[in-house]
């Protein structure tokens, strides 16, 4: 175990399992916070709400590579272990978990996790695998903390839906918070793909959130979802965006489509945008803003 800024560091299943052990033995529960690093208030968020739910929080930083695709943005992906240590040490959490990727995906290692119903569409869509890899880190996590329960952010909603089908599906002792999307002042989500913007891309990355609620107002006003939607996704390109993977209004509830005349269910409008990046490769923003269908009159 190793320590940064008062907060202890594990880096083994062994050395995890150890700490976690010691608090059972007090009889006290455990929250838990998975994140990929490069840490920012959204994430912070999630210690908030892990903290106020159970006597202790473990955070992991793990960099996962089975969620990325052969042309995303593993390699450049933030890493900043040291300023993520003192954040989660400035917000209580009591321990975090650093693994290798050779302690996470051992020599041999030949398992997979596949989650179906919720991962074909959005971002399952353009991005083949990468809910598999999702889904199969987040199983071993659960089983190397243990935890009583463990927080995820509403704006990778999908990511949300993914883990709470595998918590029921696999009978997991887990239960499932979320917690709201962390904004920035302009209303752009907090992300830690945004560091990697530029200037002007930042000025354009604002703007997903303002077609996403008037898109959202516009269909809990009862406007027809096909015409509202194509809308949408015009703005978003006229906006500045290199390209649109989708803009949709899913129901909350298993991100079924979107039902005409099914007023008074809670749903989402869902976006993934990608903005060109001077390296060669894009950064890719997801968002999403709830509503309300009305009754049918």
């Amino acid at each position: 175990m190793t320590n940064a800024s008062a907060l202890p560091v594990v880096r083994t299943v062994a050395a995890l399992r150890e700490t976690v052990a010691g608090w059972r033995a007090a009889g006290q529960s455990v929250g838990f916070a998975p994140t990929m690093g490069a840490l920012h208030e959204g994430h912070l968020s999630l210690i908030d709400a892990a903290r106020g739910a159970a006597d202790r929080c473990v955070a992991s930083v793990f960099v996962n590579p089975t969620q990325f695709g052969p042309n995303e943005d593993f390699a450049a992906y933030p890493r900043t272990e040291d300023a993520d240590a003192k954040l989660l040490a400035g917000r209580g959490c009591d321990l975090l978990y650093a693994p290798s990727a050779d302690e996470m995906y051992p020599a041999g290692f030949a398992t997979e996790i596949s989650v179906s119903g919720v991962t074909e569409i959005l971002c399952g869509a353009s991005r083949p695998g990468h809910f598999d890899g999702v889904a199969t880190v987040v199983a071993k996590l659960f089983n190397q903390v243990q935890p009583d329960l463990a927080v995820f952010g509403e704006k990778d909603f999908q990511q949300l839906q993914v883990i709470r089908r595998l918590v029921a599906d696999l009978d997991l002792p887990v239960r499932i918070l979320s917690a709201p999307t962390v904004r920035e002042a302009d209303g752009l989500a907090m992300s830690s793909r945004n560091r990697r913007l530029t200037p002007a891309q930042r000025e354009v990355a604002a703007r997903l959130n303002r077609v996403l609620k008037a898109t959202a107002e516009a269909l809990a006003a009862g406007e027809p979802a096909k015409p509202v939607l194509n809308a949408g996704a015009d703005v978003l390109k006229e906006a500045g965006f290199d390209g649109v993977d989708y803009l949709e209004a899913r129901m909350e509830d298993g991100l079924a489509p979107l039902q005409e005349g099914a007023g008074g269910q809670k749903a989402r409008v869902l976006a993934a945008v990608r903005l060109n990046h001077d390296d060669g490769g894009d950064v890719r923003l997801i968002d999403n803003w709830p509503f309300t269908r009305p009754q049918a009159r």
